[in-house]
């Protein structure tokens, strides 16, 4: 099997798309021999913020020289970058090698493994052939039914923000949600909740409290934010003082904050990481696709937001770096239809003076025109286009003739083809 046929094998195969339980993923590292025991884990959850919380720990830990596994999804370019070894993707052949080694076990299940539970197996394989000292195992959708949560225990259990997200599978409040996300707490092991909210903190602490875990809560209020613009962030912590991170995004102090109390929590538990590697890796983190720069004449920002409190700390990332300064912004974007398109729409037009919509590379994408409509309801000039190409063209020669940042937000399955323009 060759890295082509690999890809095709993993995306191919015609089983379900999404059927939580952790029956199959069980029985396939059964046969696979159970890499994950062998292993120890950061397991992460929540609604957003976990790629952030993941890149910038995972910096951290090799910055302390520890030999880090990072599995995150989706992937924004390549297949690869959902399951990293010391910041480096898997390379193709090492991909090929371990799927085909896999393969014949899960076509041996009478019920088939989903996608997303193969790929979670392979990632443990990939981890487990590399000696990894640590991983960074960031949950799918949800947590409790979620395949990743096939580990039996973890260092520390790590639950970011909880929005309304995937509310068909996980339920239509937050308590639910959160309910879900507090799946992955592990007996004994130590928990660390950056989402706020009351009703949430209740539904993670008693859940925290039934399996015999001390949480931990993020306390925002001791985040003072010194300085923050186009090339990063500045901020104290408590007692950690100048703290200095190069992702953008008025948002990422706060999952900045959370990696600090992550931190803190696994000295406790015998790991070595010092003030420098701290700062080191907090400040050398990448995560692409989160208000991240891609161009420079005109500025071209892309944002994978695409749920409303994604939106939210979106509109308040433009409304820091160009509203507050009277500059509105041109907004390319497109939406899947079982998003709150109405709310996200309402938010763009509340900083952007033009749209141009497209339609998402995706079955589940709402038709441009239709995003349009929505749009303009809100008093935002839109216009739809037929292509991401043509839409793109148009808003980087608009955004240059009057001098305006365009910002790229919506999906993050418009990242790999806005890229390749580029």
């Amino acid at each position: 099997m060759n890295y082509t046929q690999a890809l095709e094998y993993i995306h191919g195969i015609s089983w379900q798309f999404c059927r939580p339980g952790l029956e199959r993923i069980g029985e396939l590292c059964e046969k696979l021999g159970h890499p994950e025991r062998s292993l120890r884990f950061v397991h992460v959850a929540g609604t957003n913020g976990k790629g952030s919380f993941c890149s910038m720990l995972d910096s951290v830990l090799r910055a302390a020289g520890y030999k880090t596994g990072l599995y995150t999804s989706p992937y924004i370019v390549r297949f690869n970058e959902r399951m990293c070894v010391d910041g480096t993707p898997i390379d193709d052949d090492t991909l090929a090698e371990i799927t085909a080694y896999v393969k014949p076990f899960a076509d041996a299940m009478t019920d088939k493994p989903t996608e997303f539970e193969l790929i979670t197996a392979i990632a443990f394989e990939f981890f487990k052939r590399s000696g990894c000292e640590i991983v960074i195992l960031e949950a799918g959708m949800g947590g409790r039914l979620d395949s990743t949560n096939i580990i039996e225990e973890s260092v520390l259990s790590v639950i970011t923000g909880i929005a309304l997200d995937h509310t068909a599978f996980l339920g239509d409040t937050v308590e639910k949600i959160a309910a879900e996300k507090a799946g992955i707490i592990k007996g004994g092991c130590p928990v660390l909740l950056g989402g706020e909210g009351e009703s949430i903190r209740d539904v993670v602490a008693s859940r925290a409290k039934e399996m015999g875990s001390e949480l931990s809560t993020v306390n925002y209020s001791k985040l003072n934010i010194a300085h923050s613009d186009l090339d990063g962030s500045r901020f104290d912590f408590g007692e950690y003082k100048n703290i200095e991170i190069s992702l953008l995004g008025t948002y990422q102090p706060r999952n900045a904050a959370s990696v600090i109390c992550a931190v803190d929590i696994l000295r406790r538990r015998g790991f070595d990481i010092s003030d420098i590697a701290l700062r080191e890796g907090l400040k050398n983190a990448v995560w692409h696709a989160r208000f991240e720069i891609i161009g420079r004449d005109p500025l071209i920002i892309f944002d994978g937001a695409h749920n409303p409190e994604g939106v939210d700390a979106a509109v308040k990332s433009i409304d820091n770096y160009f509203t507050s300064k009277g500059e509105r912004v041109f907004v390319l974007t497109g939406v899947l239809a079982d998003k709150d398109y109405n709310y996200i729409a309402s938010r763009i037009a509340s900083v952007a003076d033009r749209a141009f919509v497209i339609s998402p590379d995706n079955p589940r994408a709402l038709p441009a025109a239709e995003y349009a409509d929505v749009l303009r309801s809100h008093g935002l000039e839109s216009t739809p286009f037929d292509s991401l190409a043509n839409a793109f063209e148009r808003a980087v020669d608009a955004a240059k003739k009057e001098g305006r940042a365009l910002v790229c937000l919506g999906s993050l399955y418009l990242y790999c083809d806005i890229i390749k323009y580029l």
